[in-house]
């Protein structure tokens, strides 16, 4: 899941996925990287004021999982890994 901590409106924000960076996989292709890019949605629509680019992230994940991607953690047969799902959205940006 996304996630963001902000406070002070004049202040920047964090944001990153509620699971963290998940060190204990790191290297092994294995993470889901869909949290991470929704979260740099939640980053462009409230703290950078770009709903435009946060649309086009959602909507880039969405169309990756509709066209039936997913990782080892969301399915147990036909699945990719971290990168292949990262250039996937990237592909549907």
């Amino acid at each position: 899941l996304p996630s963001a901590s902000v406070g002070d409106p004049s202040g920047p924000g964090v944001f990153e996925p509620c699971h963290g960076s998940a060190p204990d996989i790191a290297g092994t292709d294995k993470a889901n990287p869909l949290a991470t890019i929704l979260s740099a949605a939640m980053m462009f629509r409230y703290d950078l004021d770009r709903p435009e680019a946060a649309d086009a992230l959602e909507s880039a994940v969405n169309k990756a999982l509709d066209d039936g991607l997913r990782t080892a953690d969301l399915a147990t047969e036909n699945t990719i890994g971290c990168k292949q799902m990262g250039e996937e959205v990237a592909k549907r940006v």
